[in-house]
């Protein structure tokens, strides 16, 4: 039996026997991995690792706010401590186990160089109010950032403060707003977007008061031009189109795309979310777009995750650079500077989009992956990352049924669920089973045009044997599931440690706060006759 680095079988060679079965250990933990409850359910209240001094000064000036209970946080040495935070770290998938297949999420490895660069001192004990002078090192690096971001795509400006993803398309949305209200044409209320669009697209327009409407999709996944070009009105502020789009595609007619959008007095917003799949090959700018966002963690390998900390600069035409959000960096006689105020070149400014610049560790770590890259080896992530996508595509085309067979994919193989008719499989079973198996489940049922998706983006610094175990686990399942053993599938996962949940029950009664269980008191004892 194959193994794999986290010690789970992931290609059987024959029936595993009843002692081959999982069993429940007598302490809850599964071999070296230890059974860890919550940090507020571990015992020593009163105990802690740390040493503080006694207050010099009572709290008679607080009035009312003196604390009148325990603060009820958990006491734990030191040693405790880092169990603790261990132990929960061996129950998290990481890009340091193995592969992250989640499409159109780009989870590549963060390379330690970087981090190794934001931890300097004079980029990491930065403090934002600090007077220009003093951070000069900084500055000239967001602009050094600025400069590659601009040079890559073929845009004349971008504004750095966004960040994520998320909030680059409402900064290009609302710098896309200023243009036309500018222009006298308020009016222009409408958004178009493709039914395959991420779904922060939408939503960002409709945040921004824009109405939606959607534009529909050809057989072969891509955005359907006469259906653009019939709802392209005086009324529509913008498109809002990615490209490689979501099914994985190039689309192939973002030239006439663009074209139709323009003389119809709209702006070209495009999602750069998987601008990985082009970047040092294709400038978003030489086709007409007018305003992109980048994330910064996709494309250039920024730490992803865990709600943050982002980076979505977005780049933008000659038309709408004037209505960039402050801060910008600017040239002047004593050295580099921050434009903050709404004068001068920057009287158009739609205002701020955040406290201060943005995200200087982002842009570090940005920065050093450009640096350490250099032009050639940018092409070349764009080369292995759609070299990778259709190796998966073409390994696994005959056990699985990709969505859209004719062609090549850019950056991710999307596949669709028609090869589990019959076997009593749902996508979800799938990804479960792909659990026990070690690997992280890839997207599922997104985008929502493809019927049970399963969407891979196995990204460019997955080696040709990493990809190859990944496959053999994916292939193993499907022939388990075209064999029958549904009940591989429908248990799954096994191995996890909260095995399988009811995800409907969790969604409809989350339970978001810990509270301790009372504890029982003895009854007193009886006394003697």
């Amino acid at each position: 039996m194959s193994m794999q680095n986290v010690g789970r079988p992931t290609r059987p060679e024959s029936p595993a026997s009843d002692a081959d079965a999982p069993f429940a250990s007598l302490t809850g933990g599964r071999g070296l991995l230890q059974d860890e409850p919550l940090i507020f359910e571990l015992g020593g209240w009163t105990k802690t690792g740390v040493d503080l001094p006694a207050a010099d000064a009572d709290a008679s000036d607080l009035g009312d706010l003196v604390r009148a209970e325990p603060i009820g946080l958990p006491g734990l040495s030191e040693p405790e401590a880092v169990r603790h935070y261990v132990r929960l770290s061996q129950k998290n998938h990481a890009i340091d186990l193995a592969l992250y297949p989640l499409g159109s999420c780009t989870m590549k490895h963060n390379p330690r160089l970087n981090e190794k660069m934001a931890r300097l001192a004079g980029f990491a004990d930065l403090h934002p109010l600090q007077p220009a002078s003093t951070t000069q090192g900084a500055l000239q690096l967001m602009d050094r950032l600025a400069h590659w971001l601009k040079t890559l795509t073929g845009m004349p400006a971008v504004a750095l403060p966004p960040k994520a993803g998320a909030h680059g398309e409402l900064c290009g949305l609302l710098t896309i707003k200023a243009a036309h209200e500018a222009a006298g044409h308020g009016e222009r209320r409408r958004v178009l977007v493709p039914t395959s669009a991420h779904g922060t697209n939408p939503a960002t327009a409709a945040f921004v008061g824009y109405s939606v409407q959607e534009i529909a999709q050809t057989e072969d996944g891509r955005v359907d031009l006469a259906d653009l070009a019939a709802k392209l009105a005086p009324d529509v502020a913008a498109i809002m189109v990615t490209n490689p789009n979501t099914c994985g595609l190039f689309e192939r007619d973002i030239v006439e795309i663009s074209r139709l959008t323009h003389a119809a007095g709209a702006y070209f917003y495009c999602d750069g979310a998987n601008f990985n799949a082009i970047v040092g090959r294709v400038r978003p700018g030489d086709l007409g777009v007018d305003a992109m966002h980048i994330n910064l963690h996709k494309t250039f390998s920024t730490p992803h995750g865990g709600g943050g900390p982002g980076a979505g600069p977005v780049v933008l035409s000659a038309a709408l650079a004037p209505f960039a959000p402050a801060p910008w960096v600017t040239h002047g006689s004593d050295g580099l500077t921050l434009t903050e105020e709404a004068v001068g070149e920057a009287a158009q400014a739609f205002g701020r989009l955040s406290a201060f610049h943005g995200q200087m560790g982002m842009f570090v770590r940005a920065y050093a992956y450009m640096r350490s890259h250099g032009a050639d080896g940018l092409r070349q992530v764009a080369e292995d990352a759609v070299l990778n996508a259709n190796y998966i595509k073409a390994k696994l085309a005959d056990v699985m049924s990709p969505a859209f067979p004719d062609g090549p994919c850019m950056h991710e193989a999307l596949f669709d669920d028609a090869w589990l008719d019959g076997t009593g499989v749902t996508t979800l079973d799938f990804a479960k089973a792909m659990i026990d198996e070690g690997f992280h489940p890839m997207t599922m049922y997104f985008p929502l045009v493809v019927h049970g998706a399963m969407l891979i983006e196995p990204t460019e610094t997955e080696s040709k044997r990493e990809l190859d175990r990944f496959c053999d686990a994916l292939r193993a399942l499907a022939n388990a599931a075209k064999a029958g053993d549904t009940e591989r599938f429908k248990a799954a996962p096994r191995l996890a440690p909260l095995k399988r949940l009811d995800e409907t029950l969790a969604a409809r009664k989350p339970r978001l706060t810990w509270r301790p269980e009372p504890i029982p008191v003895a009854p007193a004892p009886l006394a003697a006759e």
